[in-house]
């Protein structure tokens, strides 16, 4: 078994947009769901993603489900651990992010570990430690709206520092000029006055390179999966690959067309926008949900009814952030998102039961959702539809062909991405 890199993944999505860019730059990757309890054949895995749901719960409970995480790659011997966040950076004030990386950093028995949130090809980039998506700062890019994890400010330095009980401090982009050893020569110096947490500025795909370069060697890198994109590479080096395989093959796609979308970031509210233009939807009200289980079955009858005739359709409780708010303020937060991801779970597991083979889901904590209640276990990684998000397979209990999956983090996608994608699956 040689199994080079070990991933940590806090939601679905975050999970297939590092498993996309892993099989692009060649590495055979399984994405499982959850810690495994039953053997797993690895024999020919380069690289296992662990796909958590710990994005957004208590931060005692995400160190937990990590920690597990940790200890299920370190008994397979994988060389290198990557614990993968959002390119975003979203978490609360008191987490998860940083506890999180504490934790896996005392584990390992390690000092030090860069955080490398950039992906520039998806307009994520970092300068002077400030996160930028495309032109404008995090905390002006729609992210401060966010419904669960809301970033109102684009220092990740300063963020970071709020979460951690270790030193943060920043590679800036003047250094990283100077290539991988001026990176190593800055990252040695901040160890040895004691910082652990290094934030890494990327502007573009040679700076994540150069970032690389000088952390390939650690016990744990953290980030986006920009940084997993170039990691490959650098493994290469060593020898650690033996080859460039060609992963994403999938079986021919079958079955229904379906899409169900929670996200409601503004890329996604374009996309469902641009969909419905050619397409028929259902909008999923969360304060009609929890008035009564009459609005559910209305969007089950809606799908059922159009789901064999040929085109896509979507279901989606996507909205615009004063709708949003609104049914938080009457529901609570937590209910209101619970409300929603059951029952687009529910719609899910009936629907793929009944014959639709082509899904995609928009949204992380939408997917881990869906994902869950399908009993999925593992996914195999296809070819890319848009920037990290690929399409993937899974089999289902019952089902003789496998399902064709999409998981798509909100803010990723072209805007006819829904379109785009059943032309590529095809």
């Amino acid at each position: 078994m040689n199994i080079v890199l070990g991933a940590i993944a806090d939601d679905f999505t975050g999970a297939t947009d590092l498993a996309n860019n892993l099989v692009r730059a060649g590495m055979r990757t399984l994405q499982v769901i959850g810690v495994p309890d039953t053997p797993l054949l690895l024999e020919d895995v380069d690289a296992v993603i662990v796909a958590l749901k710990s994005r957004s719960c208590e931060a005692a409970q995400a160190v937990s489900q990590s920690l597990e995480a940790l200890e299920w790659l370190q008994a397979r011997g994988v060389r290198q651990v990557f614990f993968k966040y959002c390119s975003t950076f979203d978490s609360t004030a008191v987490g998860n992010i940083g506890p999180v990386a504490d934790a896996l950093l005392e584990s390992l028995g390690a000092r030090q570990t860069v955080m490398v949130p950039a992906f520039p090809v998806n307009g994520r980039t970092v300068y002077q430690g400030h996160l930028f998506v495309g032109d404008r700062l995090l905390n002006e890019s729609g992210m401060e709206q966010h419904p669960l994890n809301p970033m109102t400010d684009a220092d990740l330095v300063r963020v970071l520092a709020q979460q951690s009980k270790w030193t943060v401090g920043l590679l800036n982009h003047s250094v990283l000029k100077g290539g991988a050893d001026a990176a190593r020569a800055h990252l040695d110096q901040a160890r040895g006055e004691g910082c652990s947490h290094i934030i890494c500025d990327s502007l573009d795909e040679d700076d994540l390179q150069t970032v690389a370069e000088a952390v390939v060697d650690f016990p744990l890198v953290t980030g986006g999966s920009g940084l997993g994109q170039a990691l490959p590479a650098e493994y290469r080096k060593r020898e650690w690959l033996s080859h460039i395989a060609d992963a994403s093959q999938l079986e021919p796609a079958s079955g229904s067309a379906l899409v169900l979308s929670g996200s409601c970031s503004r890329a996604t509210l374009a996309q469902i926008d641009a969909f419905l233009t050619h397409y028929e939807g259902f909008a999923l009200d969360p304060l009609a949900l929890a008035a009564s289980d009459d609005h559910y079955h209305e969007a089950l009858n809606f799908a059922r009814n159009r789901v064999g005739c040929g085109a896509p359709l979507i279901v989606y409780a996507s909205a615009l952030a004063d709708s949003v708010q609104q049914a938080q303020q009457q529901l609570g937060v937590e209910a209101s998102g619970e409300l929603v991801e059951s029952a687009l779970a529910s719609l899910a597991t009936t629907l793929v039961s009944e014959g639709v083979g082509r899904l995609i889901v928009a949204g992380g904590e939408t997917s881990g959702a869906v994902v869950s209640a399908l009993g999925i276990k593992a996914l195999r990684i296809g070819g890319q539809i848009d920037p990290g998000v690929p399409w993937t397979q899974a089999r289902i209990e019952g089902k003789d062909k496998p399902l064709s999956l999409a998981l798509k983090s909100g803010n990723f996608g072209a805007i006819n991405f829904f379109t785009r994608a059943f032309e590529v699956l095809q």
